[in-house]
């Protein structure tokens, strides 16, 4: 069963250019992790955006489980979509602890529910015994668990994750890597995963998305190219326009010019 479904999703920047994104289609599964390979200016980040609520599609349609979030005729307001996000610097309040950073988002719940499912998620992410430590107190293992437990503790039926390693070093990102794998496979969670890094995407997804050129492709084991959809980023405009929305403080930061697609593990 399909929970997010992308049906010919067009955009662009600005009226006159081409589109950045054209006719994509894509689904994530219940429960199904997918991670979305491609250069900065690609166009990767714009369709998180837009599955988010932060930008509007010209065209198409999307859909999460049985609800429409936007087609031509409505358009789910962002905070309605029932989405967590984790963001690159994770975003955390520096002024608050552990256990109100990953309470913030759990105020419509009463006081008790609201509690209880705060010992929830500390128990999820292993995090009990820090709940009053500050940000600053935390490793950036620690703190990337706290942004992905405050993600999911509202119960999103969807969790978006922008470049989730990109802070960390190298031996640190090996380890995180398969406990983040673990955490969202116990939550239960369908996740979007963006990188430019194949490692990451290889080490948590069950599938893989690449975008070149404006043609996303599918990836796995047994096929190296399963599904094509049409696209259009091949100017150098739309490909500066997607540099300038894909910065920290949106949802991607710039990176270097990725080498040809490979096959991934699922």
């Amino acid at each position: 069963m399909s929970e997010l479904m992308v049906s010919g999703v067009t955009y662009r920047y600005e009226r006159r250019q081409s589109p950045v994104l054209e006719d994509v289609s894509m689904r994530v599964s219940r429960g199904e992790i997918v991670g979305i390979l491609g250069a900065s200016g690609s166009g990767k980040s714009t369709l998180l955006r837009l599955i988010a609520g932060l930008e509007t599609p010209e065209q198409g349609s999307i859909t999460l489980g049985e609800r429409v979030l936007v087609n031509e005729r409505a358009e789910v307001s962002p905070a309605d979509r029932g989405i967590g996000m984790v963001f690159q610097d994770y975003a955390l309040f520096p002024h608050l602890t552990t256990a109100d950073n990953i309470a913030f988002g759990l105020h419509r719940m009463k006081r008790k529910d609201r509690q209880q499912r705060l010992d929830e998620m500390l128990d999820l992410i292993q995090m009990t015994d820090f709940a009053r430590r500050y940000p600053h107190e935390l490793s950036g293992g620690q703190q990337q668990r706290v942004a992905l437990a405050r993600a999911l503790a509202p119960g999103p039926t969807l969790l978006l994750m922008d470049e989730p390693f990109s802070s960390l070093d190298a031996e640190l990102k090996q380890s995180i890597r398969t406990e983040l794998r673990s955490i969202l496979q116990r939550a239960g969670t369908s996740c979007l995963l963006v990188s430019h890094d194949r490692d990451d995407v290889a080490a948590i997804c069950h599938r893989t998305l690449y975008v070149e050129s404006g043609v996303w492709r599918e990836l796995d084991s047994e096929h190296a190219q399963v599904d094509d959809t049409r696209g259009d980023a091949k100017n150098n405009s739309n490909k500066d326009q997607a540099a300038k929305h894909e910065q920290p403080t949106e949802l991607d930061k710039p990176t270097k010019q990725d080498k040809p697609p490979l096959v991934l593990s699922r």
